[in-house]
């Protein structure tokens, strides 16, 4: 059963969680209650649509995603913590500007956001745990079943926007986001009374793939981010060409985002780049091996898709650079790849380019279903 806690403890703890999340590095926290019925109906209409694609797991486990007191008994309030991730002078438009560079979504240049702010998470937990002396506490990013964004708009954090993003009026959107699921009724923050987009349509115009159906209504099946990460099998010829040159997600709805010229830089050095991937070569990137990927990949959201997939995006993006020899060499170097995934990538970007596989070469052109 959850536990009852007198007024004056409530105003307590919530002023120590304050100054914990701010030790621990989190730039805000707001507390929700667990009423979520019109996020649970949206969920629902756009699981019907067939919206998720092949995001099987969005369809598992019943309403646990939208009742959080069915994923974890008893729970009462959920505490959403935001944390920044942009670093400074990654220069995203002039990477995407460049065809022959490789575009890797900004959240993914650093190391794996699951793992520090898990533990972050927990250590604030377990503070709250010691403080209070009773209660329970199950800390989760993107880890199971939650409407983080929902959750995080029923606290006051922001608001979901055209993009589907969540927005924060004095950060904007470059963020992550983690949750603590408790039974300790906690006094809740007021929840975002209105969404302030306006009539501003410059996320919904600017994606590449005209991924949104409308307003607040994103197929993820058109989405770059989904097609490049999410999806495992063959990537909709008729999409190839409106990758360009991203190879890991896409940030473009939230770089013409008006509200994210107040976003702010990132302070964890985690979060900054590695191996210099805001600015590398896609040929240099399409001859890594796959122990190469391993290793320049380890501790980075990178790696969850795989040696294959990697090649995949890569070999798409090639396909949309500019035709020049070393570009047609480094195609012709995978002709011949284990993978038919890859081979199949491989010989649409030569034909894009007006080539042919050289003599001899294995990789015919195999069209899949997505």
């Amino acid at each position: 059963m959850p536990h009852s806690l007198p007024p004056e403890s409530q105003q307590r703890l919530r002023a120590q969680l304050q100054d914990w999340a701010t030790e621990l590095g989190f730039a805000q926290l707001q507390v929700s209650d667990i009423e979520l019925g019109e996020h649970e109906a949206y969920l629902q209409k756009w699981l019907d649509a067939g919206y998720h694609g092949s995001m099987h797991y969005m369809t598992r486990h019943g309403h646990k995603r939208s009742r959080p007191a069915e994923l974890v008994p008893d729970t009462c309030r959920v505490i959403s913590l935001r944390m920044d991730y942009l670093s400074e002078d990654t220069r995203p438009l002039e990477i995407l500007a460049a065809p022959e560079k490789a575009y890797i979504s900004r959240y993914a240049l650093g190391r794996d956001y699951h793992k520090l702010m898990r533990k972050r998470l927990s250590q604030l937990a377990q503070r709250l745990q010691d403080s209070a002396g009773r209660g329970q506490y199950r800390a989760f990013v993107d880890s199971a079943p939650v409407l983080e964004r929902a959750i995080a708009e029923r606290g006051g954090m922001g608001w979901i926007a055209k993009n589907t993003m969540l927005i924060n009026e004095r950060a904007g959107s470059w963020f992550f986001l983690g949750e603590i699921y408790t039974d300790l009724p906690l006094a809740a923050d007021p929840p975002q009374q209105s969404k302030h987009c306006g009539s501003c349509t410059a996320c919904l115009d600017i994606c590449p793939t005209n991924a949104f159906v409308g307003p607040y209504q994103l197929d993820a099946r058109r989405c770059i981010s989904y097609l490049t990460i999410e999806h495992r099998g063959s990537i909709d010829p008729e999409l190839r060409p409106l990758l360009g040159n991203r190879i890991f997600g896409c940030d473009d709805c939230q770089l013409v985002c008006p509200w994210n010229k107040f976003a702010r830089s990132t302070t964890e050095d985690d979060f900054q780049p590695r191996h210099q991937l805001q600015d590398r070569d896609l040929i240099e990137l399409f001859g890594w091996d796959e122990a190469t990927f391993l290793a320049r990949t380890e501790g980075s959201a990178i790696r969850r898709i795989g040696h294959e997939c990697w090649l995949r995006n890569i070999a798409v993006a090639l396909g949309n650079a500019p035709t020049t020899a070393a570009v047609i060499d480094a195609l012709r170097s995978r002709v011949d790849s284990p993978s038919a995934l890859v081979r199949e990538h491989v010989a649409w970007a030569l034909q894009r380019h007006g080539s042919s596989q050289p003599p001899g070469a294995s990789g015919a052109l195999r069209w899949r279903d997505t």
